[in-house]
């Protein structure tokens, strides 16, 4: 059994490491999880996602319950079948597909699952960021996954619900050194049904739409809630990568701030020579692990550094080197070149 100490990190080591101890066929046990949080231990969403990788593998959990701060998973084969997991909070759905999505280059049949939570929540990418930034570049590269939201969720009473279709998928490798030209901007704005009146998701949707120059594209939607909420995501297409950037209304924020937010991290993300953003420097981590994998980061995050140094440990080299200029534009100091050398068999 391998051991991996928490300490350092949060939810995401935790995910990860349970994954990879699914995808690697070995137990592995997580001690101090989430010790230097100021509410140490596992959380909601953090059980769910354990419960979503043991559905899938037929796995052995100890300790996976709310609080806990020592956790260890020893999985079976990965399956194919179906599975409901409720986070019962508005802990996020997203981050709970993001443990599962790996083992589709495992499995021997389709796997379904179903999670209820917040589709939308802050600390993580919104669900439109998974459906069309993240899935369809993995889909560029071999992965056979879709996802279908069935009901949003914002914070505080969550209440959404998404479900995640995965196939058997053989993961090519991800070697993006640039992102090429920028094609187009997809702007994907949603409020709940309850701020309609306030008109919230056309007028971030035109916010966005009109600080950004190019080709550009809205989506506008109402939801049924059961909370007040509103997100806004700008799809960044290019000739070789997307990227996302979202942004999250609340209480006091005008539905032109929130997309000035969006557009902000747009704007900083496109002035540099990153071939992907900040969420996928270190989400594309566990797929680049099986085929390798070569791109550029816009900057040396904590998120990337953690997760790095977990697939060390198993077996996965991983290198994070300094000096990623290229003809994207200016990459500043902070840009980081990320190159992963497979390190588990298909």
């Amino acid at each position: 059994m391998r051991s991996i100490s928490g300490a350092d990190g949060g939810g995401q080591l935790v995910r990860s490491a349970a994954a990879f101890a699914c995808l690697s066929g070995h137990a592995v046990e997580v001690t101090d999880v989430r010790a230097a949080r100021e509410s140490p231990g596992l959380k909601r969403q953090h059980v769910a996602a354990l419960d979503a990788l043991a559905a899938i593998t037929d796995a052995d959990l100890d300790g996976a319950s709310v609080g806990s701060e020592r956790v260890t998973i020893d999985p079976g084969p990965v399956t194919g079948g179906a599975a409901r997991v409720e986070i019962g909070t508005a802990g996020s759905v997203p981050l709970v597909f993001d443990a599962v999505l790996p083992l589709a280059a495992r499995l021997d049949s389709a796997f379904e699952l179903t999670v209820t939570g917040g589709t939308d929540v802050r600390w993580a990418p919104p669900l439109d960021y998974l459906a069309h930034v993240k899935l369809p570049l993995l889909r560029a590269h071999g992965l056979e996954a879709t996802v279908t939201p069935d009901r949003r969720g914002f914070y505080p009473a969550g209440g959404g619900a998404a479900t995640l279709t995965l196939r058997p998928s053989e993961i090519d490798p991800l070697v993006l050194p640039s992102r090429g030209p920028r094609r187009a901007i997809d702007v994907r704005s949603v409020a709940s049904a309850s701020l309609a009146d306030a008109d919230v998701a056309q007028r971030q949707a035109d916010a966005a739409s009109e600080a950004v120059t190019g080709d550009v594209s809205t989506t506008v939607a109402s939801a049924e809630t059961d909370s007040p909420g509103s997100v806004v995501t700008l799809v960044a297409r290019y000739a070789e990568t997307r990227a996302g950037f979202s942004a999250l209304g609340e209480r006091g924020k005008s539905a032109e701030d929130v997309a000035r937010e969006a557009v902000a991290a747009f704007e900083g993300f496109d002035a540099t020579a990153a071939s992907v953003d900040a969420h996928l420097a270190d989400q594309l981590l566990p797929f680049a692990a099986f085929a390798g994998g070569a791109y550029v980061a816009p900057e040396r995050s904590d998120h990337l550094e953690t997760h790095a140094d977990l697939l060390d440990a198993f077996g996965v080299d991983v290198t994070i080197g300094e000096g990623a200029g290229g003809d994207d534009g200016d990459a500043g100091d902070e840009c980081v070149r990320v190159r992963v050398a497979s390190g588990l068999s298909p």
